[in-house]
C-alpha cells in the first residue's frame, strides 16, 4: 500500500540543506549589455560524454535573462579565502564586477581571473522547477587557473577543505 507523503516545509528543508557542504562558484554571462553574475552552490557535473554541467538559479534572477539572450555562460570556481568575492556576487544592487579582473573565455562568457578554475559552457537546455531554473550547458572550454583549495559552504557559513 503506498502511503501519502506531505512535502517538508521550506524551513524545516533548509535547516537540513545546512548541513551538506557544496563548492561555491560564480555563474557568469554576457549579452552585450555588460556581464552578470551570481554567487552558485548548486553546480555539478552531469556527463562526461558529451560534458555537461549544470545549476540552479533562482527564477527571479538578474543573471538568468542575461545567460538565456547570450546562449552561454562560465562557472568559475572559488577559492579558499574568496568569501568577499562569494558575498559580493549574491549581493543585490551593488556592481559584482566592479574592481574584479575578468577573462573572456571562448564563447564570449567571463570568468573571474583570481578563480581557481573554470569551464565554459553553451546553453543546452533549462527546466523552470520550483522557484528555480536547472540550467544545462555543454562545456566547450575548461581550465585550472591556479592550484588551490576550495571554497565551500556548509552550515551557513565559508570554509575550505
Amino acid at each position: 500500500m503506498l502511503r501519502q507523503i506531505e512535502p517538508v516545509e521550506a524551513s524545516k528543508f533548509r535547516t537540513v540543506m545546512r548541513g551538506f557542504a557544496t563548492g561555491v562558484t560564480v555563474a557568469a554571462a554576457d549579452s552585450g549589455d555588460g556581464p552578470a553574475g551570481t554567487t552558485m552552490n548548486s553546480f555539478t557535473s552531469v556527463s562526461l560524454e558529451p560534458p555537461l554541467v549544470l545549476f540552479c538559479i533562482g527564477s527571479g534572477s538578474r543573471t538568468w535573462p542575461v545567460v538565456r539572450r547570450a546562449g552561454c555562460f562560465a562557472v568559475s570556481f572559488l577559492c579558499a579565502g574568496q568569501e568577499t568575492l562569494a558575498r559580493r556576487f549574491a549581493a543585490r544592487g551593488v556592481d559584482r564586477f566592479a574592481g574584479q579582473e575578468v577573462a573572456t573565455a571562448v564563447t564570449g562568457a567571463p570568468v573571474l581571473a583570481d578563480a581557481a578554475g573554470f569551464v565554459d559552457c553553451t546553453l543546452v537546455d533549462a527546466l523552470e522547477l520550483g522557484d528555480h531554473r536547472v540550467v544545462v550547458g555543454l562545456v566547450v572550454a575548461a581550465g585550472r587557473l591556479r592550484d588551490a583549495r576550495p571554497l565551500v559552504f556548509a552550515a551557513g557559513g565559508y570554509g575550505s577543505v
